[in-house]
């Protein structure tokens, strides 16, 4: 059955049960007597029982009208905790947001940006998936998380990629290594080091791969580890030398790694942040994503050791 009442009717209904009268109810409502009553006439038109025993003295709810009266005010209550909680949501002052990145990004770019916004908004939580870069990719293009910072998803034409740094790779060794005061090192300076790479289902395997397909001489790899923590571990024992990402070496271990700059070729990857095409993110989400922005083209690269 359709009923054919709208919202100020269910309200009109509950502030007359309350009063206890219709010219009370009106005054409070803002409307005429005759007004009022048409409202509730639409109302147990629309229902086909009778809400209220009306007479000149007095106005009180049917045995309907009690149950209905209970049923009502927990609808309405619902619907005002549901505004609510989107009016909430707009002014940033509860939800989840949910980000994906590399985890060179979550070491170098995150901690301080993270930390303003959680004291302007210490409602909203944050979930950060620090994951490899096609994972980052995945979690965007799926709707997981809400936007990522990654080096890829340019070339996808489901990802909106906004470049915001551009990393150098470096030689990743020991301070106390006989190139580690170097300015800079050709790769053919890095022949004949023990070289340890990651794995080439990595994204930065890759970029190096394709930046050394013409090379004719560059160190062979006697080691391979998943992941850039892992690279630098063996690094740090003193197991060998490795070619990853700047921001990689940079805040970590200063007085234990050293990354000196490549050349001939330099190889850069470019951060950015992602997020998918024609996806409206929440307005907590849309903050987090602009202050992160602001952040990253503030940056400068770093220099490394």
């Amino acid at each position: 059955m359709r009923i054919n009442y709208d919202l100020h009717d269910l309200q009109a209904f509950v502030a007359v049960a309350e009063r206890a009268s219709f010219r009370q109810a009106a005054s409070d409502l803002f409307l005429s007597q005759s007004a009022l009553s048409r409202r509730i006439e639409k109302l147990e038109e629309g229902l086909g029982v009778k809400l209220f025993e009306r007479t000149t003295r007095r106005v009180q709810l049917t045995n309907v009208g009690q149950t209905f009266l209970v049923n009502v005010r927990t609808a309405l209550d619902g619907l005002e905790d549901a505004v609510l909680g989107v009016a909430d949501l707009a002014a940033h002052r509860t939800g989840t947001v949910t980000l994906a990145c590399v985890p060179s990004a979550v070491w170098h770019f995150l901690p301080e940006v993270l930390k303003q916004f959680s004291e302007r908004f210490p409602r909203i939580r944050v979930r950060v998936h620090d994951e490899s870069a096609q994972d980052v990719l995945n979690l965007v293009l799926a709707g997981e998380a809400d936007f990522g910072i990654n080096f890829t998803g340019a070339e996808d034409a489901e990802i909106v990629f906004e470049p915001i740094y551009e990393e150098r790779y470096v030689l990743a060794m020991r301070s106390d290594h006989p190139l580690a005061r170097r300015k800079k090192l050709n790769w053919k300076d890095t022949v004949g080091e023990r070289y340890i790479s990651v794995a080439k289902s990595s994204g930065n395997r890759s970029v190096i791969d394709a930046a050394l397909a013409g090379v004719e001489k560059h160190p062979l790899i006697f080691c391979e580890v998943n992941h850039v923590s892992g690279v630098l571990a063996l690094v740090e024992a003193g197991m060998g030398v490795a070619a990853v990402p700047g921001l990689s070496v940079l805040p970590g271990r200063p007085d234990t790694i050293v990354g000196v700059p490549l050349v001939n070729p330099a190889i850069h990857r470019t951060l950015g942040l992602i997020s998918k095409r024609n996806h409206a993110m929440a307005p907590a989400a849309r903050t987090l994503f602009e202050m992160l922005s602001k952040a990253l083209i503030r940056e400068r690269a770093p220099r490394s050791r």
